[in-house]
């Protein structure tokens, strides 16, 4: 099924966790000078305007990076979130929202390499405009679930693989713990991060099994939630399963996340979750 649309739902409160998780793990990789690989298997566009129609008829970036945006007493990781998607937009103004393929073009070094997936028939010629000849970037019309897996190991030897998909399908949960084990068979050292939402929670309580029987190693999970869990239509939670973190990210995370859960919670009801899926 190719109907889902992110520009319904860019810049909203799973968009702030997703991205600021991707920019400290990018963040740190840059620590060191040899480069890196960044493979992202569901794309998207690229960037999403907030005063376009689709943003415009739910509006759920006013609960996400809208309710950031003016404020002084961000956290660091936060503060660096939004200064960088303070670039995208043309004045103080929110109007546009970047996607992670953009993110990481802008904070990507010279050397480093992106490789990005994408089957939508119309964003892929979106993401290809993003792309714009730029020698860093390889833009693929195909299933980053299949197509990715033979780009691991990446020739740097170093790298990192978003799995982000719309979770449309129901199939999309044990498919994406199966497909993050046999990335993780083939470049054991990367890292990896899976992003999911909370819709019904039982789908993620088999997410969370699959991956804690595929032998892999160092996997933390991070999640914020905007209100309980409830048998009604609608996500109410969303987080990032990483393999391999950032040593500094758990830290970060339990310094943001609670901060997070009460400015992004909906009326008190935000809460969070850090849990070690498994050890190293």
């Amino acid at each position: 099924m190719l109907s889902y649309r992110h520009s319904f739902h860019a810049g909203n409160f799973a968009d702030v966790l997703k991205h600021i998780v991707l920019i400290e793990i990018i963040e740190y990789l840059k620590k060191k000078d040899k480069p890196f690989c960044y493979i992202d298997t569901h794309a998207g566009p690229g960037t999403y305007q907030l005063n376009g129609d689709y943003a415009l008829k739910n509006r759920e970036f006013e609960n996400g990076i809208g309710q950031l945006w003016q404020r002084e007493d961000l956290p660091d990781c936060v503060a660096n979130y939004v200064n960088l998607i303070k670039c995208f937009s043309d004045s103080e103004l929110l109007t546009c929202y970047p996607g992670s393929p953009a993110i990481a073009k802008q904070l990507l070094r010279n050397r480093d390499r992106l490789f990005l997936y994408e089957l939508h028939s119309t964003e892929i010629t979106l993401l290809g405009n993003l792309a714009n000849k730029d020698l860093r970037i390889k833009v693929f019309h195909a299933d980053g679930l299949k197509d990715a897996m033979g780009m691991l190991p990446p020739i740097e030897h170093r790298g990192l693989t978003l799995i982000d998909p719309s979770y449309e399908i129901k199939s999309d949960y044990s498919l994406v713990a199966e497909s993050l084990v046999n990335m993780y068979q083939r470049f054991a050292t990367g890292t990896y991060a899976l992003w999911y939402p909370v819709v019904e929670r039982h789908r993620n309580q088999k997410l969370e099994l699959a991956i804690q029987s595929g032998k892999l190693k160092n996997v933390q999970l991070f999640e914020l939630g905007i209100r309980a869990d409830t048998d009604q239509y609608g996500m109410t939670a969303s987080g990032m399963i990483v393999v391999n973190p950032p040593w500094t990210l758990t830290a970060t995370m339990r310094r943001t996340l609670p901060w997070l859960a009460d400015v992004l919670g909906d009326k008190g009801s935000g809460f969070y979750r850090i849990q070690t899926l498994l050890e190293e």
